[in-house]
């Protein structure tokens, strides 16, 4: 191969590697709303919701990237007709369900804010 071609191949593998690890890092760098999920977790609130619910869906976007550390319970069953045991033993009605250590619940899509004041998690700036 040609030293020119062999540049060439060079330049669009690292083009290509770099396009990757650009589309991946946002998942991969923290958050600024990490310390409030895992406030939430450690408080030991918990998030219960189902796969097909769009209101589940749109409050796990709120958190971004910090989703994956959210307290959160899936009740649906895998073909989306029945609901978990867990689910049903904790009294869970909709979607999503929010219960906080003292027994309180918050139904239904809720601001950032709602939460914070229901869980006492400070919420970052």
């Amino acid at each position: 191969m040609k030293k020119g071609a062999l540049i060439f191949w060079l330049l669009v593998l690292t083009i290509v590697v770099a396009g990757l690890g650009l589309a991946f890092a946002p998942n991969l760098l923290p958050s600024k709303l990490d310390s409030f999920a895992q406030c939430l977790k450690d408080k030991n609130a918990t998030f219960y919701g189902a796969y097909w619910c769009p209101h589940c869906q749109r409050t796990k976007q709120m958190f971004g990237s910090a989703a994956h550390l959210l307290p959160y319970v899936e009740c649906s069953t895998a073909d989306g007709k029945g609901q978990t045991q867990i689910c049903k033993d904790k009294g869970i009605v909709g979607y999503p369900t929010w219960v906080f250590a003292d027994g309180s619940k918050l139904e239904g899509e809720h601001t950032l804010d709602e939460l914070a004041k229901a869980s006492g998690c400070t919420l970052p700036q």
